[in-house]
């Protein structure tokens, strides 16, 4: 909550200010520490500064990377927490997340924990994340948690951004193509089609196709325009749904090829995460409960929560893990179960993370590689029928006429 306040100093002067705190008496506490004497405190809602900052910044994954690495450095250094964040606020070029770094300094000064300080910023800082500080302050090994976090997001982002690019080119393609098709439909062929069939020549089948459905176009484009519109909200709303998601994300993990670069893409990220937090020290339990909540797929976060409900049971993780097969394959539950046996599971889940990012990288490799040579076949062949199919009856009526 954001609080306005008005106070006096120990000088008498009168200050007037902002400060973010989970309560009221928080609030006044964090003024009074220093040195305010506070006259009026009130809720603020910070809705519209926010808007402000937000429509034109984003904190960006990569700005996370950094803010991590450099909160590591100065914890490394012996900097405070406060003096560390208050810096940190100052310099970073993201006036969004600078603001939030100042709203989590005014927290540490009114006796936050970190930890407590980032969850206020859920738009931010993930579950993942701050179990991760809450681990690293229980432990004392705050430097290493927040190096631990810059090298685990620095991966994530890394891995999710090939993967990301990779289908940014097909997309674009096909997008263009079905663009310059529907107005070669609506605006040149109409034109052609009127020649071809006021010459009372004989029309071939396959240009009846195409005029057929150049009057489609021409006649209800704008309703076939409305239903597509219509059919992207309905795809929307249902997506923000639980059985919405639940549905839309197992029909991508279905899909071939694509759903085997998400499969791999899902199961990197969870041996990422339970690296990560088991090399900090988090339960078992808890890490499997953590990395669902981040894993990116309702598929994996239901599966995961039956994997830690199991484990809570009694039974080993890869015992649990075997009951989903369809989803884990055998190989990361062999390995994990050699990681259980010889006492190196966080190891074990090292090298399946390494795996699995190998894996993704060449799937994203296979994948670009076999989109490109059919998005050109599948392109020539239509930009092919849709010409010789008007061309054609052309050229025979120029020869007719000739």
């Amino acid at each position: 909550m954001l609080f306005k306040y008005k106070a006096i100093d120990d000088k008498g002067i009168n200050k007037e200010g902002e400060i973010d705190a989970p309560n009221r008496d928080i609030a006044i506490s964090g003024l009074q520490r220093r040195g305010l004497v506070v006259i009026s405190i009130k809720e603020e809602g910070e809705n519209k500064s926010i808007f402000q900052l937000s429509f034109f910044e984003r904190v960006k994954p990569k700005d996370i990377v950094i803010l991590s690495r450099q909160i590591s450095t100065l914890f490394e250094a012996q900097v405070s927490a406060l003096k560390a964040f208050t810096m940190l606020a100052a310099n970073t070029e993201n006036k969004l997340l600078g603001h939030k770094l100042t709203q989590v300094g005014d927290d540490l000064q009114a006796g936050v924990s970190i930890s407590g300080s980032l969850s206020h910023h859920p738009d931010v800082f993930s579950d993942f994340y701050i179990n991760m500080v809450k681990v690293g302050e229980e432990t004392g090994k705050l430097n290493q948690t927040f190096l631990h976090l810059a090298d685990y997001l620095d991966r994530q982002y890394a891995l999710t951004s090939k993967t990301r690019n990779a289908l940014i080119y097909p997309a674009f393609v096909i997008a263009t193509f079905f663009i310059v098709m529907s107005l070669m439909f609506v605006i040149v062929i109409p034109k052609l089609s009127t020649i071809i069939l006021d010459s009372g020549q004989a029309v071939p089948f396959y240009t009846k196709i195409v005029i057929a459905v150049s009057n489609f176009f021409v006649h209800y484009g704008l309703f076939a325009l409305i239903f597509l519109v219509l059919l992207g909200i309905w795809v929307w709303r249902l997506a923000s749904t639980e059985r919405g998601k639940v549905y839309l994300d197992g029909l991508r993990l279905s899909t071939p090829v694509v759903g085997n670069l998400y499969k791999k893409l899902y199961l990197s990220r969870i041996t990422d995460n339970l690296n990560t937090m088991l090399l900090s020290g988090v339960p078992i339990v808890r890490a499997i409960d953590i990395t669902g909540q981040v894993v990116g797929s309702l598929v994996y976060k239901n599966l995961l929560a039956e994997v830690a409900d199991g484990v809570k049971s009694g039974l080993a993780f890869s015992a649990a893990l075997e009951k989903h097969g369809e989803q884990i394959p055998g190989i990361m539950v062999q390995m994990v179960l050699v990681g259980e046996e010889t006492g190196s599971l966080g190891a074990i889940l090292k090298t399946l993370t390494d795996f699995y990012k190998r894996e993704v990288d060449d799937a994203v490799d296979t994948l670009v590689g076999m989109i490109e040579p059919v998005m050109i076949v599948v392109l020539g062949l239509g930009v092919g029928v849709l010409l010789v199919s008007v061309l054609m009856p052309i050229y025979n009526l120029a020869g007719g006429i000739s």
